[in-house]
Formats: C-alpha cells, structure tokens, sequence
C-alpha cells in the first residue's frame, strides 16, 4: 500500500506504537541509569519538602541543596514521589517519569497539529521524527528534569485552542505549563493574543481557565512566601556554566566581563521581553498558526538564552517538527550528537572542544530554524482568507474514509495555514 493512501486512523496506530516503544526505551534507560546530578537534586527537594511542606519550602534555607526553582505544581508532584518512596519505589526512574511520558504525549500532539496543516505523510514522518529524537530521549530518558512536562502543556494549549476550539482548557494547559517549570512563560502571551482574536467569548473561557488553575497552584504559595518564589522561581536566570549561546560566544570573542555580566543580569530581561514581542506579534498576524508560533517562541528563547544547560536543549527539540521536518530533523542529529555524546560520558557540564563546535553548529541551525518558522507564519498571513483568523469553532474531525482524512484538515484556520516541508 502506497504511503499516500494511507488514511489518518493507521496513520495514528503507527505514531502511537512507535510514541509507545520510544516510552518504554527511555524508561529502560531511567531505570537502568543514576542520571546526573540533578536526579540527586530533586531527591533532596522532594524530602526538603516533606519536611517543609510545598508551599514553605521556598522560604526554607537549603544548604546542601541548589536553589529551588521550581514552581509550586513542581512542588506537588515531588511530594507524592516522596511519598512513594515510602512504599519501595526508586526514585531515579520515578522522577524521569514524567518528562518521558510528556514526550509520549507530545509526539501525539506533533501529529496533530501538522495533519491539520499539512498532509498525513508529513505529519506522521514529523511525529515519527519526535518520537525518535536523540535529543529528547537523552533530556527526558537519562537527565530527568521537567522541561518536557512544561513543553508537552504549552503545545497542548495551543492545540485545544487553535485546532479544537477549547478555550476553556487551553487556560488550564497554558497555566499547567508554567506551573511545571516557568520557562514556557514566554509562550503564555502569544496564547492570549489567539484567543483574543478568536472573540470576546473564546478569550473570557481562556481566562477563566488559566485564572482558576494559576490561582489554585500558585495562590497558597504567592500568600505565604511570596518574597522566597520571587527569588527563587520569577528571577531564576538559570546556571552560571557556559557551553552554549550567546554568553560561549562572547567568551570566545573575548568580551570584557563586565558586558557578559550585564547581559546575564537585567540585560536578560530585554532579550525575553524581545522574544514574547515576537511570539504575540506572529500569533496576532496569524492565530490559525498559533501551536507554530509557540514553536518559534521557544526555539527563540534556547537560541537567545544566557544560561546553559543539557536539559535546555529539550526546548524546541519536538516544537521544530511542528515547523516542518527537516528543520525537526537537522536540529535531532547535530544536537543530538551533543546531547547523546555529554550523557554517555556522564559530564554534561564539562563539554570537549568538539563537542563545543558540535553545539555552536547546532545553534545555528536552530537559528535557521526558527527563521523557517517566522517565514512561514508571515508567508501564511499573507495569502490566509478571512476565515483562517477564525479559532473560536470546534474542529470537526474527518472520517477514516472521507477523502479530507489524507489531506489538509478542512476545517477553519488549518487548510491554508502552510504547510510542514517535507
């Protein structure tokens, strides 16, 4: 049977069976690995807080512990692990849990939203691209952070919102996301600008959902200890090694100190300020391609970064699929080959030479990338008819036998939208 004519429902069957085995192979590797040190971290915090509790941990002192800078949801589910500690479960493959069973879920997203921009072919080539992604199966298998359960919700927010018309529960994925880790914070305001343009009433539902659930996680901890989450979730500016971006690059051109330390201090703030501007003006000239710009926000906010870390790269690793398949895949090999060669040595913050020429080229690529995304979203903006603004509706699913099912979704906001590069 010819690729093409394969329709959406044995497409789906396929991605989800290789989304499962790419599961079980990076659980494997969690149960069969200590990890870095952040897995001896985040053990540490979890019995921090069942001392403390989660909502006064930020104003306990934690001297042979980093700075917690984890959000309150972060809080809650270190907790519970802890708690399962308790009945006999490690705790190493326990904490990469959830970062591989976001990429699982991601990969079904990644399918998603490219299907109703692209054909089936693409989308599944993209989600098999995902699930096989060198960089993610390291970050989420081996490293065993949260970038991943954040990435997973804020892609998930965009595509209840732009391609199922649930602005109700995209507010509580876009809150989810920043209350796992606050990185995606950058893609939180290009998700108000979507629902903004979708109407008066998809925005209220948006807003209702992420108020609701931002005030639950978030509200007992900004009561009690705001000035401890102030210091150490809202000003975290990430960790002082330097392998990677724009800080590396300055070393080697020799830039006085001075300048690196403002750029790594205030100066940040200008640079993410710059990358929402971005993100809410791309989602305001083209809401139907909003799970694209929250791509294109990410892979901006690795590129522009002044902080290193492995786990970083996790970033925009499943959000370049989304904006087409080589840039998926170029992005996998080169920083895979990095991610892949730092973790099998077990230094991750100790980088060769090489491995630092490997990562210089694939930050360039990942600028090439993210340049794709932004071109496309204004190429589609363009040529878009009025009807591609339209996010507000539910999307109507096509049948497994309705000639729509091996193409472009026809449903408002997908169909002209561009779609991935083959």
């Amino acid at each position: 049977m010819s690729f093409l004519s394969w329709d959406v429902r044995k497409a789906r069957i396929i991605v989800l069976v290789v989304a499962a085995l790419a599961f079980f192979a990076k659980m494997a590797l969690a149960a069969s690995t200590r990890g870095p040190a952040d897995v001896r971290f985040f053990q540490g915090f979890a019995q921090a807080i069942a001392q403390a509790g989660p909502v006064r941990i930020y104003g306990e002192p934690l001297p042979h512990l980093p700075v917690y800078n984890h959000p309150p949801l972060a809080s809650w589910m270190l907790l519970g692990m802890e708690k399962l500690m308790g009945f006999g479960v490690p705790f190493p493959p326990m904490i990469r849990f959830p970062a591989c069973l976001a990429d699982f879920l991601t990969v079904l997203l990644v399918f998603e939203i490219v299907r109703r921009r692209g054909t089936v072919r693409t989308a599944t080539l993209c989600a098999l691209g995902a699930a096989l992604c060198p960089v993610l199966a390291a970050t989420s298998g081996y490293h065993g952070n949260t970038d991943s359960v954040a990435v997973m919700f804020a892609f998930a927010a965009a595509y209840l919102l732009t391609d199922r018309g649930r602005p109700l529960a995209a507010g509580v994925a876009a809150a989810l996301c920043i209350s796992v880790k606050f990185v995606p914070v950058v893609a939180v305001p290009l998700l108000f600008v979507a629902a903004w343009r979708a109407g008066r009433p998809a925005l209220l539902r948006f807003t209702a959902g992420f108020t609701a659930l931002f005030a639950a996680v978030w509200g007992p901890v900004i009561a009690t200890v705001p000035a401890g989450l102030k210091a150490n979730v809202l000003e975290y500016a990430g960790g002082n090694f330097s392998f990677w971006g724009l800080v590396q690059f300055a070393r080697w051109a020799e830039v006085p100190e001075r300048y690196i330390g403002m750029v790594r201090g205030d100066g940040h703030y200008l640079i993410i300020a710059a990358i929402v501007s971005v993100g809410a003006w791309l989602a305001w000239r083209r809401p139907a391609d909003t799970p694209v710009a929250v791509a294109v926000t990410l892979g901006s906010l690795l590129l522009l970064s002044t902080a290193s870390g492995v786990q970083y790269l996790a970033w925009p690793a499943a959000g370049l699929f989304v904006i087409g398949l080589w840039q998926g895949l170029a992005y996998a090999l080169v920083v895979g080959s990095v991610t892949t060669s730092v973790y099998g040595m077990q230094r991750p913050v100790h980088w060769t030479d090489t491995e630092m020429a490997f990562g210089a080229l694939g930050w360039a690529v990942l600028g090439v990338c993210v340049a794709t995304g932004v071109r496309r979203i204004l190429t589609a903006a363009r040529t878009a008819a009025p009807a591609d603004v339209d996010i507000a509706r539910p999307r109507v699913e096509p049948s497994a036998a309705s000639p729509a099912s091996s193409g472009a979704s026809s449903s408002s906001g997908a169909s002209s939208s561009g779609s991935s590069a083959d």
